[in-house]
């Protein structure tokens, strides 16, 4: 999901929130009760999301730095069998 496209999802789904709220035949201690629940919700909400996309950070980049690391090694591997190729064939 996009960036635009999720923060226009949050804003879309504040202002329903609000709307409804608003709406809805309460006194404005109820109302104003019930716009703190909502938020405290939205705010738990937004928070697991953050922690999910934060772990996700931390797999990636451990997947990456694995793949590096092989990569790296892989390439050393190649270098001392190149090394040791030349030097047998130098000795010739």
């Amino acid at each position: 999901m996009s960036k635009k496209l999720a923060i226009g999802a949050v804003i879309g789904a504040v202002a329903g929130i609000v709307a409804g709220v608003l709406t809805a035949p309460k006194s404005g201690k109820e109302t104003r009760a019930d716009l703190k629940k909502k938020a405290d919700e939205l705010k738990e909400k937004a928070s697991d999301k953050s922690d999910e996309a934060k772990a996700k950070a931390v797999k990636t980049a451990d997947d990456v730095k694995a793949a590096a690391e092989e990569l790296r090694d892989k390439g050393e591997h190649k270098i001392e069998g190149a090394i040791e190729s030349a030097k047998r064939g130098f000795w010739k």
